[in-house]
């Protein structure tokens, strides 16, 4: 098993390094200067392992100090005792509802593809060294974070030790969970396409991590050790089970060969993406439009592809709904929920630039439109034309933003009324707090319109291939993730957001007039 650890890490490791100096080429104005004999060169290759090693090392660790601090200590701050019991409460639900979806065994991934499909490496020795690797991971990153946040709310010691552990046993737990699925189902799950069910039971955990602090219901250490003695005992025999599981070989074969987009590199689009999409697509032949030129285009791709577009809102829409309907019945319940929401109202604005760009379809529409129309439509040399692509270009952004707007209208109006019943204040308060989130909404809209035509990043396979957009992807996210912890009066906050969006969508389209005629092509 530790010969095929250390083959699979160095597959790993070269697949990163190859992915390192692919980026490189695709960066803009220093890309085009560097050949492709780079590949061969063994002092860039030995800089690409030295960069993926320090890649490896900062992922055990970034990812949970970042977990840990923003997504607990953070939002702690929101709740009026800011005790152990609180760290360990939330600690505890949002541990089980990542379990869910993060299990570190059923996620295909390329090297998995590598090893397993081409090279046709033993599944079993391959899945268990990994799996136990990326368990010690877990264990490694979490140890440092949960001691230091865990003594400065007063846990013990010796508690602080069993968290890190906590998590490897529930992860062991849902992982065994899936294996025995497969051998009821023979269906394999995708932790990264995850059921209806899962995400009932994730939001489900994650609403009592989150809300039963706002009704001073918290776990206390007796209650985590009840938890963590079941999940022990629940965990090794999860763990046993791993080991002596016999059909890792038909598990993979099953995720990489469905779930992958590159298995087949002359396929046009992910196979699995693709058949999803033919399902939701209409091809009722009297669908049509009464608008013409661009518009007449636009609105036909809008309607066939109505359940694409509008699914995901819908199902946004009933969330934000029953959230916000079970907050004003707790507050008319407990009183003193009134002045805790009032004040996260009046200080928290800026978290919710988080949660909009969490609820944003634009990464998801502007690779629908991508597959679905421009992938072939881009081959016209008329299609490339300016008027053309700014023609098609308003269509678009007027449909994004109208569906970006339903979810943020719902989230408006229910902080305007979560508002007004928590004590209310000056009419300009409510009018920033509204407008505030419908201008986030329009701001991500145009974003992420803007950025698929400045920076196109698909091939012809539907892969990202430009690293100026993932690195753009990125620092949106980490600046969104970021204003979680920013606390800033909700009107100076909300009004600069506003003045920001009108002044980002003012450059951002003039910028699409100037450059997408010569930025919007399919990349090789």
């Amino acid at each position: 098993m530790l010969h095929d650890f250390f083959l699979s890490f160095r597959l790993r490791n070269t697949y990163r390094v190859n992915a390192i100096i692919y980026s490189l080429k695709q960066l803009p104005l220093l890309g085009k200067h560097l050949p492709v004999s780079l590949y061969r060169s063994k002092a860039l290759k030995i800089l690409g392992n030295i960069i993926s090693a320090i890649m490896e090392i900062i992922g055990i660790f970034i990812g949970k100090f970042l977990y840990i601090a923003l997504m607990i200590v953070a939002i702690m701050e929101m709740y009026e005792t800011s005790s152990g019991n609180t760290f360990l409460h939330i600690f505890t639900f949002l541990t089980l509802a990542g379990a869910l979806m993060n299990t570190y065994l059923f996620n295909p991934t390329k090297d998995k593809y590598y090893a397993l499909e081409l090279m046709k490496m033993d599944a079993k020795n391959y899945t268990l060294a990994n799996y136990y690797y990326a368990l010690c991971k877990v264990f490694i990153g979490f140890l440092p974070f949960t001691i230091l946040y865990g003594q400065m709310v007063g846990l013990p010691l010796w508690l602080c030790f069993l968290l890190p552990v906590f998590v490897v046993f529930v992860k062991a737990i849902a992982a065994q969970g899936y294996l025995r699925d497969f051998k009821k189902t023979k269906i394999a799950r995708n932790e990264n396409l995850p059921t209806k069910i899962v995400w009932v039971e994730m939001i489900f955990f994650v609403l009592l991590a989150y809300g039963l602090p706002l009704l001073n219901i918290e776990l206390n250490i007796a209650f985590f050790l009840f938890f963590f003695s079941i999940s022990a005992f629940a965990g090794i025999y999860s763990l046993i089970s791993i080991a002596h599981f016999q059909e890792y070989r038909k598990v993979y074969h099953q995720l990489l060969t469905k779930d992958m987009n590159y298995i087949d590199p002359t396929a046009n689009a992910t196979n699995t993406v693709r058949e999803s999409v033919m399902k939701q697509i209409a091809y009722d032949d009297k669908i049509t439009s009464n608008k013409h030129g661009y518009g007449y285009f636009h609105e036909l791709f809008v309607k066939r592809h109505r359940k694409i577009l509008t699914t995901a809102v819908k199902k946004q829409s009933i969330i934000i709904i029953l959230i916000f309907t079970v907050l004003l019945i707790a507050m008319s319940l407990q009183g003193e929920l009134k002045d805790t929401i009032h004040r996260i109202l009046m200080t928290y604005l800026p978290y919710f630039v988080f949660i909009m760009y969490l609820l944003n379809r634009g990464s998801t529409l502007t690779q629908a439109m991508f597959m679905n129309c421009d992938h072939a439509m881009l081959t016209y040399r008329i299609y490339r034309t300016p008027k053309v692509i700014l023609g098609i270009f308003r269509e678009r952004l007027k449909t994004l933003i109208s569906i970006n707007l339903i979810p943020a209208f719902l989230i408006a109006t229910g902080l305007v009324l979560l508002f007004g019943f928590s004590g209310g204040g000056p009419i300009e308060n409510y009018l920033i707090l509204f407008t505030s989130i419908l201008a986030m909404s329009i701001f991500f809209s145009v974003h992420y319109l803007v950025m698929y035509y400045l920076l196109q990043p698909y091939n012809i396979n539907t892969e990202i291939k430009s690293s100026t957009y993932k690195l753009v992807q990125g620092l949106t996210y980490f600046v969104c993730y970021y204003m979680i912890q920013i606390k800033l009066p909700t009107f100076y906050f909300g009004l600069a957001t506003i003045l920001f969006s009108v002044f980002y969508s003012l450059v951002s389209l003039i910028l699409v007039y100037c450059c997408a005629p010569k930025t919007f092509r399919i990349r090789l």
